[in-house]
């Protein structure tokens, strides 16, 4: 869904700036950020292919000709998931559903001699906005993940990336096997429909434990 912000109401989103509320530990600059991901409409794959009806946003740098996804610093009076969702509507004019932290890493700017703790959330997407506080400074695509990788300057999103694919498909195979328990708890067991039933729960049930 695109959301339409008037002209008159683009004033009132604007990028914070400044570095007064930044958290540090240790030295370290805290940064967050976002993978915006969407799902194709009508599209059938396997189970363990998540990643070819999967799309994620990425957005070009300011600093550079490379992409990467919406992350900022993380102030003071935020919490982180507040961080990563303000920082992915500035960014990259898009908001949704912000899911359980995807990791931590610790890197070094490509620019200065600094050290940094990333930590990267995923964003179900349902909103994106005509406006945006850095739709001047930054362009946004949606991309494959396969694409994304590619163009992604930073290894430590890549990885984000990786454990985004990793937990979708974790999820939707388990839902999978939810759904058949539930078809077969639902027969009839008699016969040779209540041997049928027990196998196929005990081979699913087998299945589960992968997860």
């Amino acid at each position: 869904m695109v959301a339409v912000v008037s002209q008159e109401n683009v004033a009132a989103l604007v990028s914070r700036t400044g570095r007064e509320l930044q958290r540090y530990r240790k030295g370290r600059r805290q940064v967050v950020g976002c993978i915006p991901y969407r799902f194709k409409i009508g599209e059938k794959t396997s189970l363990d292919v998540v990643s070819d009806e999967l799309e994620v946003l990425v957005i070009s740098s300011q600093k550079g000709k490379g992409m990467l996804f919406p992350k900022g610093g993380w102030e003071l009076d935020e919490s982180k998931k507040e961080a990563a969702l303000r920082e992915t509507m500035e960014e990259a004019g898009v908001r949704g559903i912000v899911g359980g932290k995807l990791g931590k890493w610790s890197f070094k700017s490509k620019t200065h001699d600094t050290f940094y703790e990333g930590y990267m959330f995923p964003l179900l997407v349902q909103e994106q906005l005509e406006f945006w506080p850095e739709q001047n400074v930054r362009q946004r695509i949606w991309m494959s993940v396969t694409e994304a990788r590619e163009v992604c300057q930073h290894w430590w999103m890549k990885e984000a990336l990786d454990r985004l694919v990793n937990r979708l498909s974790g999820q939707k195979q388990l839902g999978h096997y939810r759904d058949n328990k539930r078809v077969l708890g639902s027969m009839n067991c008699k016969g040779d429909a209540k041997s049928a039933s027990v196998n196929s729960v005990a081979s699913l049930e087998g299945r589960a434990q992968l997860f």
